[in-house]
């Protein structure tokens, strides 16, 4: 017997296949390591992760049908997504710059700004937030069809004043960029493993969040 998986493909390994998805038949009880092989020759050289129903998966996970697989090429530094954690102050123009191509009709930015306190300290789990990040600003790139998208979040003690998060989407009409952007900044604020202390006068609170759905 066999299954037929349906791999979704994303940024530079859609444009290699020319397709988002590609549809791979594998013998009965494969695993996610059969499947990278049937697909080395359009992997070649590229450090790719497998996604089984949206989470990373060893290549030892076994298949069936009705998964859903895709391959996630490297998601922090690309060409048209980028994500990283910051200890330092943060530059909107810089984003905006990573963010422009010829195609972009539109660029739409948000900044998240310290207010009304004397300063926030944000603590994260740095590497995973960064992931995480990645993943978000990849999925909301192939979603809304952008050029490019960038965000960066900064840990450490952000004064008065001074932005914590940053976020720019680029795409041909505005309408996909503003709702990428927003989305973004949303799934961001819910989902990183990003925390924030409110300080003022010597005294601190951390600020109330939500704890993250299940995958």
């Amino acid at each position: 017997m066999s299954v037929k998986i349906d791999v979704k493909l994303f940024a530079m390994l859609r444009e290699r296949a020319g397709s988002g998805s590609v549809e791979v038949e594998l013998a009965d009880g494969a695993t996610v390591g059969d499947l990278l092989g049937e697909l080395a020759e359009l992997i070649g050289a590229m450090p790719v992760r497998a996604a089984v129903n949206r989470e990373y998966s060893q290549t030892t996970r076994a298949l069936s049908a009705g998964d859903e697989v895709a391959l996630i090429p490297p998601v922090s530094g690309g060409s048209d997504v980028h994500a990283a954690i910051s200890d330092g102050p943060l530059s909107i123009d810089r984003l905006t710059r990573m963010v422009v191509r010829d195609g972009a009709g539109a660029v739409v930015t948000f900044q998240g700004i310290t207010r009304e306190v004397e300063r926030l300290d944000y603590e994260a789990y740095a590497e995973m937030a960064e992931q995480r990040i990645g993943e978000i600003l990849t999925d909301i790139h192939e979603r809304h069809q952008l050029e490019a998208i960038a965000a960066e979040h900064r840990v450490g003690s952000v004064p008065l004043g001074e932005a914590s998060v940053v976020v720019a989407a680029a795409s041909a009409h505005r309408a996909e960029a503003f709702a990428a952007a927003r989305e973004a900044i949303d799934r961001i604020k819910a989902e990183a493993p990003i925390w924030k202390r409110e300080l003022e006068g010597g005294e601190g609170r951390w600020v109330e969040g939500t704890t993250p759905a299940r995958s």
